[in-house]
């Protein structure tokens, strides 16, 4: 890699979950100034006409302070995601989203519809939290366990809350296998240092 191309890698890599983000908030006001809901095409449980809500739904919110809450872990956990580059961000993107919907589909009760980006967060935590037992050189593995301590310590707790204490209207289902998705994506991807980007 040359000087002149570490600037557009950098961005191509880190620039990833702000474009998430991004789209994230377009989406949301686009819903607040358009006329109707876009929440409809969120995941409708059990009825296989919600199922492209699988992928919508990260990108719809309920209100401002549900996007707003997800915001902030979404691009601390996403960037530390995307640190092992922008192919691996949008895969492991990828298999939370369909591992967090689809379950969240199979399990909630039928006819709910479930909105938001928490599945990711919860995703790219469990991601974050299992790649230490992925294996892989004994220096990306300590690296990764500092990483994964200091994010328990940060977010652990809420993690732990969002699935067994949540309050009425908050998917504990999209929660639970978004951490799911991320731990699939964690152990079922390849070292960092044998990955292709």
């Amino acid at each position: 890699m040359t000087i002149e191309q570490a600037p557009r890698r950098t961005l191509g890599r880190f620039g990833a979950p702000l474009l998430l983000l991004a789209a994230m908030w377009a989406v949301h006001i686009a819903d607040a100034i358009l006329p109707g809901s876009f929440l409809g095409v969120g995941i409708r449980s059990w009825d296989p006409s919600g199922l492209p809500g699988i992928l919508i739904s990260p990108f719809l919110h309920a209100n401002w302070p549900h996007l707003i809450a997800n915001s902030l872990p979404l691009l601390v956990l996403g960037t530390l995601v995307a640190a092992e580059g922008a192919r691996r961000f949008w895969t492991v993107t990828a298999v939370v989203t369909l591992v967090s919907g689809f379950g969240t589909w199979l399990v909630n009760a039928p006819g709910t519809i479930t909105v938001g980006a928490s599945g990711l967060v919860f995703g790219y935590f469990g991601y974050i939290v299992m790649r230490v037992f992925r294996p892989g050189p004994v220096s990306h593995r300590f690296g990764y366990a500092i990483v994964a301590i200091v994010i328990v310590l940060a977010y652990g707790g809420s993690m732990l809350a969002g699935v067994i204490g949540v309050r009425e209207g908050v998917s504990w289902q999209a929660h639970l296998f978004g951490a799911i998705g991320g731990a699939v994506a964690a152990l079922g991807s390849r070292p960092r240092a044998a990955s292709r980007r």
